[in-house]
């Protein structure tokens, strides 16, 4: 059947339907990260970004219109960007949207406009735009929609055309990044924007969908696992607890927490009232939890079973020791947060960060406000936007503390009137220490913000992981459980001996102009094991100066910097 206009209802359903199509792949989509860090997130960041601008289009109901759609769209996936993927994402929505406003129908020629719109907007947000990306795949998708103009006006051919024209771009990303060639991957944005392209294709050709957006996925309970089946459980900890309110949870709270959840884990049950909220989740971290369930009140029943019967105690004893000192902290910060009635200093800090260590560090240099993230979570715009309002500073500095947080704070400083917010791109932990290391109070803004770039550039940083899966890149054959030393651009080390690899990442880092290397260990790391390294780096490095500091960072065994 031929489709030659698209009103707000059909439009509607199309995007819920992409939004739904994005997160049934999302998993897919992480697994294409080129490095095969355990932190791959993509897909995930995509679809928290799409699913809070769902959230609000499907709350629209009676007052469905193609403005309020417009701007729904628009509003939702703007607060809710996560990643860079996410904030391109966004700003892809945010273009489309401003060429579909104003107008009750959509034929061809109209949405062949937004098409254009989305992807300038979305270069435009970027810096420094690389090819071979999300990027690409839309400005393919856009030039085809140019060329079909005058050949049909049929929408269903239209879209389908689009759709193949994204396809092909994309099967050419890793022609375009050799990075992405050599791990054998395609761009994982732009395979994310196709899922949404071909679920809003499915819904404008009739396929029956459930357009019924829900926070997570519910389950009955505990699943019990065979011994056969122990090797394939994804997320092995069952973790419940009751959170006991502070204040109702919004409906948008409720969301992101879901959204949240679902970003470390599966079988996620939240029932919430006014009072009291009743989580369940399985997940291979149970402390990311429970410390963001905290921020809505205090822990009551805690329970963490694990499913693979290892090792249950020690998680216990650890998900509890960091509730304590979790609720600690947000005790201590209740204590320091200014009254509303005092001015305003005139300076405040935000830091992304996790660790209960690196948070200590932070919060002794003078970060007014910490939100936890980082490496395994990439805070949304939204968050950045609650943190700012927290700050009772004239001028916020955000330290993202990971590149891939940039974009998101970036686009929360865009969003600011009442203040000013100067974002310090700073992509490592040590790069934020080192930043308010240099900051000087009685220098004004602009003077801090130019010394703090300057010497942010002087910092080298290395980080110790593992690789999830085999890979070949950067001419490193990985394979899956080898230790990974990362720096700043690229892949240094790779080997089975993490001792070996540490050596031989910090003899990259290390030049005869370096002074200082600093040492954060991670949670999986003994303070002997770290002392043990900091007296061979002494010993190798007499020039230097060497300092250990208890970091509590997952994933990531060391982070280390140079300078």
């Amino acid at each position: 059947m031929e489709i030659n206009t698209i009103d707000a209802s059909l439009l509607a359903k199309m995007f819920l339907a992409g939004a739904k199509n994005l997160d049934a792949k999302k998993e897919w989509i992480n697994e294409l990260n080129v490095f095969p860090v355990p932190d791959g997130d993509t897909g995930t960041n995509m679809s928290m970004t799409i699913m809070s601008a769902a959230k609000e289009v499907q709350a629209l109901e009676e007052n469905l219109n193609m403005a309020s759609l417009a701007k729904a769209i628009s509003s939702g996936s703007l607060r809710g960007a996560r990643g860079n993927s996410g904030v391109i994402l966004s700003q892809l929505f945010r273009g489309f949207t401003k060429g579909i406003s104003s107008y009750e129908e959509l034929d061809i020629v109209i949405l062949c406009d937004a098409l254009q719109k989305a992807v300038e907007t979305a270069y435009k947000a970027v810096m420094k735009p690389k090819e071979g990306t999300i990027l690409t795949v839309a400005k393919g998708a856009a030039d085809k929609a140019l060329s079909l103009i005058g050949e049909t006006e049929d929408l269903t051919v239209f879209l389908g055309e689009i759709i193949k024209e994204a396809e092909y771009v994309l099967s050419q990303t890793p022609e375009m990044l050799p990075v992405l060639k050599q791990a054998g991957v395609v761009d994982s944005g732009g395979q994310g924007l196709v899922e949404v392209l071909k679920g809003a294709y499915d819904a404008l050709t009739g396929k029956e969908i459930d357009y019924t957006i829900e926070g997570a996925r519910e389950s009955a309970g505990v699943v019990k696992i065979t011994p056969q089946a122990e090797a394939d459980i994804k997320f092995g900890y069952c973790t419940e607890f009751i959170v006991v309110l502070e204040h109702p949870l919004a409906d948008h709270q409720e969301y992101d927490f879901k959204g949240y959840l679902e970003s470390i884990g599966d079988s996620i049950v939240v029932v919430a009232d006014d009072e009291i909220v009743k989580v369940h989740v399985h997940t291979n971290d149970p402390g990311l939890a429970i410390q963001r369930a905290l921020t809505y009140g205090s822990l009551s029943r805690i329970k963490i079973d694990n499913m693979r019967e290892e090792h249950q105690e020690k998680l216990i004893k650890d998900a509890e020791k960091v509730a304590a000192a979790q609720k600690a902290e947000m005790a201590e910060k209740k204590l320091e947060e200014p009254a509303p009635e005092e001015p305003r200093k005139k300076m405040g800090f935000i830091s992304v960060s996790i660790g209960e260590g690196i948070n200590e560090i932070f919060k002794g240099l003078g970060v007014d406000y910490i939100i936890p993230g980082g490496q395994t979570m990439n805070p949304s715009t939204e968050d950045m936007l609650n943190a700012i309002d927290e700050v009772h500073a004239e001028t916020v500095f955000i330290l993202p503390n990971n590149k891939n947080i940039i974009l998101a704070a970036n686009q929360a400083a865009s969003l600011i009137e009442h203040k000013d917010v100067i974002v310090i791109p700073t992509k490592t932990i040590p790069q934020g220490i080192t930043a308010l290391v240099n900051y000087i109070p009685d220098k004004d803004a602009k003077d801090n913000e130019q010394r703090m770039l300057e010497e942010i550039g002087n910092v080298k940083t290395g980080q110790v992981t593992y690789a999830v899966r085999d890979t070949l890149i950067e001419d490193k054959n990985i394979k899956q459980g080898d230790y990974m030393g990362i720096g700043d651009s690229s892949i240094l080390s790779v080997g089975r001996d993490m001792d070996g690899v540490i050596k031989d990442m910090i003899s990259q880092l290390v030049d005869e102009d370096s002074a200082i290397i600093s040492i954060y260990y991670g949670e999986e790391v003994s303070e002997e094991e770290a002392d043990t390294l900091a007296s061979y780096l002494e010993e190798t490095y007499p020039d230097c100066e060497v300092e250990v500091h208890s970091g509590g960072q997952p994933i990531y065994y060391y982070v280390i910097s140079v300078e």
